[in-house]
């Protein structure tokens, strides 16, 4: 029966050892004042992302120099694994990102929308996530949630 014990031991320590390794890690740059973007670090942390939150005062340039246009801008601008992504993206978008691996440079969900993850109210129509370009060209659609 010890056997047994320390066998079921050794498995679960396994399983969440290797779960743990799993977690991919993302780095998130927000306005040092914006609340709603730790809400989003803390639902991306709830979905097994292991998320380091950045405060900074040149959002704008990050999202600019990682190639987000103006327009497309989200409230937060994350790097995971060699993607950029703006803003609220519901984590369904970021794992088909993941999984697929495009050669796109990353995706953005712009502005602040209600109901986004992260975000307070009530979500009143589909999130249209935007495919970013790595050649500058306008961004497509790449997901809608």
């Amino acid at each position: 029966m010890l056997r047994l014990l320390a066998l079921a031991s050794l498995f679960l320590f396994g399983v969440m050892h290797a779960h743990a390794e799993e977690a991919r890690q993302a780095t998130l740059y927000k306005n040092p004042q914006c609340s709603c973007c730790e809400g989003y670090a803390n639902y991306l942390r709830k979905n097994g992302f292991a998320v380091e939150v950045k405060p900074t005062n040149d959002l704008t340039l990050i999202s600019r120099k990682a190639g987000v246009p103006e327009d497309f801008q989200g409230c937060h601008t994350m790097f995971i694994d060699g993607y950029v992504i703006d803003g609220h993206v519901p984590v369904n978008t970021i794992n088909k990102l993941l999984r697929e691996r495009p050669d796109i440079a990353g995706v953005t969900l712009p502005g602040m929308p209600m109901g986004s993850p992260g975000m307070t109210g009530t979500k009143t129509g589909p999130f249209t996530i935007y495919a970013i370009s790595k050649d500058g060209r306008f961004p497509t659609v790449f997901a809608t949630e």
